[in-house]
């Protein structure tokens, strides 16, 4: 069943987002009924639609909306895309015109480097995902450095040790990271050589700088990639759990989050206080 939203006049990208969780949960949902659920005309929905298809969230068929299933990388980015993209947008605002940045693969440094695209001027990215420099080619303003490296296909991403020998020809102020997971002991991988690469990138990097759901937070992973000395913030959607935040801040790890979408107030944490350091 859709659930009718009965406030008119969603701003776009607001609009979208819902749009899209629809879509993830249905699989496939006609344009009348999005219309309903969204309160706004089918014409508006169809424009909606050309939008999220241009950029491969999903694909149309005559007078539908159905997920994309087809490339796994813009499949993963489908899911949660309105928690990662208020993590992407207020992560955006730490960087500068004309600062030069690195970023790893994973959907919300994806969803990071398009908001660098559009609200930022001369900001140069050096990343080994060649899924995220896809993503944003079509905007001008941004030069993209993509690392070589060994091609994982199924991530999209670039691997091995030519990462770290082109790493280390570049220096940035920021490395943005979108971990797998996390433990006891810091931020995890789902694959070994990915941590690798990270790590080799980040050598050439002032800060560490995480962007995660509180989910991510909430589920370990494979391999062990930054320790929490190492990592300078983290940007995530809610308050993280009591003892994952304490861990946070005894390691003097700042955490961020983009204001919560009106209605929305869920927390993890509701413990009092912060921890001793």
């Amino acid at each position: 069943m859709l659930v009718i939203c009965r406030k008119g006049g969603l701003y776009r990208h607001i609009r979208q987002t819902k749009l899209l969780d629809i879509v993830n949960r249905e699989q496939k949902v006609s344009v009348t009924d999005l219309a309903e659920a969204l309160n706004v005309s089918e014409v508006t929905i169809r424009k909606d639609l050309t939008a999220l298809e241009q950029k491969g969230l999903l694909h149309r068929e005559h007078g539908y909306a159905v997920m994309s299933a087809s490339n796994e990388a813009l499949h993963q980015l489908s899911f949660n895309y309105e928690r990662k993209r208020r993590i992407a947008v207020r992560a955006a605002e730490s960087v500068k015109n004309g600062e030069t940045v690195m970023l790893t693969s994973g959907t919300c440094c994806t969803l990071l480097a398009e908001e660098l695209a559009i609200q930022k001027n001369d900001v140069t990215i050096i990343t080994n995902s060649a899924f995220l420099a896809a993503f944003i080619r079509k905007y001008p303003k941004t030069h993209v450095i993509l690392l070589g490296g060994d091609y994982q296909n199924d991530a999209q991403v670039l691997v091995g040790p030519l990462v770290r020998a082109c790493a280390s020809q570049f220096s940035a102020d920021k490395i943005f990271v979108s971990p797998d997971g996390f433990g006891e002991q810091g931020s995890m991988s789902a694959n070994l050589v990915r941590a690798e690469s990270s790590r080799a990138m980040a050598e050439n990097a002032n800060k560490i700088i995480l962007l995660a759901e509180t989910a991510t937070l909430d589920r370990k992973s494979l391999v062990q990639e930054f320790p929490l000395d190492k990592i300078d913030c983290i940007y995530t959607d809610a308050q993280p759990r009591c003892d994952t935040r304490n861990q946070l801040e005894h390691h003097g790890v700042q955490i961020e989050m983009p204001p919560q979408p009106q209605g929305l107030t869920e927390s993890h944490c509701t413990c009092q206080g912060k921890a001793s350091s």
